[in-house]
């Protein structure tokens, strides 16, 4: 009866878009299953809801100069506590307790990710553990209002001291006893949690009004690096100026192995989905803001499925590349095709020249073709349009110099687009100015070249690396999004797999675009948690929905990779519900009319089927919002 009513509660969170497995509704029924199908059927569904519950989501807009409440304080720390980080001798939470009943986190990360029950079940008890133990760290510095102002130090000799005269576990490791744990280590948890204990302090260092003060008085104001603060806490405390980087120094060593680990999961996907074969071409996008924070990842990316090894030279800097043999390899050379954003442009012209310098020593390398893509694709494009194979393996593109996006986000959040068709010419003209080793400091239209290499494409592929901004947060990521592009370009007219790598968490995974869309659309634009948590910052929280349902839209337009559901789903939360529709109409009416018109756009588009009484409920409404704007 208990699977049963898994199985129907699955479905009815349309889980099954997710669990391609999921038994049928109609037919299934538990008591004729055997207990490893059962199990193998609760597993994965368990697997899917602890995905939407670990993610980290803004509950509300910040308040410059209000610290955060002990519960965001906790969220915070516990993605912090995730990380290994070995350069300062420090092992994440879940690996220290996952030591103490003899696995590695990361065996239990792959079985989680396959839905393997136990496995399924061990990464929630550890990750509770975790949650436990950060949470018994910040109720020690936890006011009467439940915020945190002061951060009492637990890590001095005297603290020390007296819990050693008096043989007491520290609160954290107690905490994490008390979840089952009996055999963790005192020892091995110490670095990470007074590494902790100096993150929290940080976290709620007050520094913000007295920044900008010093700001406006035009005096010097300390810079800091910028970045992620889950992946490396040092940006903080907030309210400092910015600085990014030494661009010559990346990708670094730490960020090549993270790339190799991706890569890897990436191309097992897909082979596991082609039966054994791997794609010949993939479509990258490649972030300024995003390689700054992860010191070059998905620059590493690249050159990885390519076959080529980054080489530093004695002063860290990253100058030189050399080519893997395909024996080391073990696999083809997988061709690539690269957007970059203006900043990275801007900001990463060296790495630019190190990408395209790797891509053609691949291309000319003497290599069977079945196990050299990337000068398989060159070849066969350098007799199409008449030039060198040199010439046709230019892989790196961006925008023309001062130029920036593809202006599809632009068009799309305006409403000012005619069909599909205008949106991909746009993106082929913007984007289509390629980079040349042989020609440095100039970016040359090349549109016939970018097609070329488009039309081989058989998957796209994007990086979400920071639990700062998602997909549906910004319209960047799906403005550079090449799906639908190539789709128009392939001489079969099929549509490339669309995936998304999320490394924001130890866990780091590899999922399709449709799954990432749901996944965001689960924990914010449908989650009471943030919806609620912005209606509470009054006018600017309106507007903060609606344009996670406009960025929604926009990957409809780019991708096709959004389901009905969620379209329906927030129809039934935002309209539908009367109390919510009078809340949304009393506090943004600007907002909600943009909503309303979101949802008529998206139907009128064909991206939402849905009954004709929600579009007469919504011509409706719309006429009511534009005649209260009006004041009629």
């Amino acid at each position: 009866a208990i699977v049963n009513s898994i199985v129907s509660t699955a479905w009815t969170c349309n889980l099954d878009k997710d669990i391609s497995d999921l038994p049928d509704l109609e037919t299934y029924d538990a008591k004729n299953d055997t207990l490893e199908r059962r199990d193998d059927i609760t597993g994965k569904v368990y697997s899917q809801i602890m995905q939407i519950e670990s993610r980290l989501l803004p509950c509300g807009l910040h308040t410059v100069g209000v610290p955060p409440s002990a519960d965001e304080a906790v969220a915070t720390l516990v993605n912090i506590a995730q990380l290994d980080r070995p350069d300062d001798g420090i092992e994440g939470i879940p690996r220290v307790i996952a030591a103490s009943v003899g696995r590695d986190i990361n065996d239990i990360y792959r079985g989680n990710n396959n839905g393997v029950l136990k496995d399924v079940e061990l990464n929630d008890k550890i990750t509770e553990a975790s949650r436990a133990a950060v949470r018994a760290l910040v109720n020690q510095s936890t006011d009467s209002n439940g915020r945190v102002k002061e951060v009492k130090n637990f890590f001095d000799e005297v603290g020390g001291m007296f819990g050693g005269m008096f043989g007491m576990k520290k609160p954290w490791t107690q905490a994490i006893i008390d979840a089952g744990f009996p055999e963790i280590s005192e020892e091995r948890l110490e670095p990470v949690l007074a590494y902790l204990e100096f993150c929290l302090k940080q976290v709620v260092k007050d520094n913000e009004l007295g920044g900008i003060m010093e700001l406006l008085n035009g005096q010097f104001l300390m810079p800091a690096p910028g970045g992620d603060p889950i992946r490396n806490p040092d940006v903080l405390p907030t309210g400092r100026n910015m600085h990014a980087l030494d661009p010559s120094s990346i990708p670094t060593q730490a960020a090549v192995e993270v790339a190799e680990d991706v890569v890897r999961k990436l191309l097992e996907k897909l082979s596991d989905e082609n039966d054994g074969q791997y794609p010949e071409s993939i479509a990258f996008t490649l972030w300024g803001t995003d390689n700054i924070k992860t010191y070059g990842e998905s620059l590493a990316q690249v050159l990885a499925l390519v076959g080529v090894r980054p080489v530093a030279d004695s002063l860290g800097r990253v100058n030189k590349v050399e080519l893997i043999p395909l024996e080391t390899l073990g696999r083809p050379r997988v061709d690539v095709v690269v957007s970059c954003s203006g900043v990275f442009r801007d900001l990463f012209i060296n790495q630019m020249n190190l990408m395209d310098r790797g891509i053609k020593m691949a291309a000319e390398a003497d290599e069977p073709l079945d196990q050299n893509f990337v000068r398989k694709h060159a070849i066969e494009q350098a007799e199409e349009l008449n030039v060198s194979v040199r010439e046709a393996a230019c892989r790196v593109f961006s925008n023309s110099a001062g130029s920036y996006s593809a202006n599809v986000g632009l068009a799309i959040e305006n409403g000012g687009w005619e069909d599909e068709g205008q949106l991909q010419e746009q993106f082929l003209t913007r984007k289509g100015f390629a980079f040349n080793a042989d020609k440095p400091g100039m970016m040359e239209q090349q549109a016939d070249l970018f097609k070329s290499a488009l039309k081989t494409v058989d998957v796209t592929f994007q990086n979400l690396d920071s639990s700062e901004i998602s997909i549906t947060d910004v319209s960047h990521y799906y403005d550079s999004d090449p799906t639908k592009v190539v789709q128009g370009l392939r001489d079969d007219k099929r549509k490339p797999m669309s995936l998304m790598a999320d490394t924001t968490t130890a866990n780091a995974q590899v999922r399709t675009l449709s799954e990432t869309v749901r996944l965001d659309a689960r924990t914010k634009l449908l989650n009471p948690k943030f919806y609620e948590g912005m209606l509470s910052t009054g006018y600017e929280g309106v507007r903060e929905i609606q344009k996670r349902l406009r960025n929604t839209m926009g990957w409809s337009a780019t991708a096709g990779e959004v389901d009905n559901f969620v379209f329906e789903d927030a129809n039934d939360v935002f309209i539908n519900d009367a109390e919510m529709q009078q809340r949304l109409l009393d506090t943004n009416p600007n907002a909600f009319r943009d909503m309303v018109t979101t949802f008529l756009e998206a139907n009128g588009r064909g991206y939402w089927e849905t009954s004709e009484e929600n579009i007469e409920r919504l011509q409706e409404l719309y006429a009511e919002v534009e005649d209260r704007i009006e004041g009629v």
